[in-house]
């Protein structure tokens, strides 16, 4: 199975235009948590994918691949 997570992840920090440093500067987290999470090494845990759709406006249904709607 794919990891939907990691792929679109990395799809919207592409499409925003920041590193994943900046990113994760963004939402609070550690560089290599978002590195570790768009490569597919690891999930995140349920504060830090609250974060990201609070902080960046991304349903949590779209990041976990449970519907193709990107925003909330």
């Amino acid at each position: 199975m794919k990891n939907l997570f990691a792929i679109r992840l990395t799809k919207y920090i592409e499409s925003i235009g920041l590193s994943k440093r900046k990113f994760a500067e963004k939402i609070g987290v550690s560089a290599m948590s978002v590195s570790d999470w768009t490569t597919g090494k690891i999930q995140p845990n349920a504060e830090s994918i609250y974060n990201i759709c609070l902080k960046c406006g991304l349903s949590a249904d779209y990041l976990l691949g449970l519907t193709d709607k990107e925003i909330y």
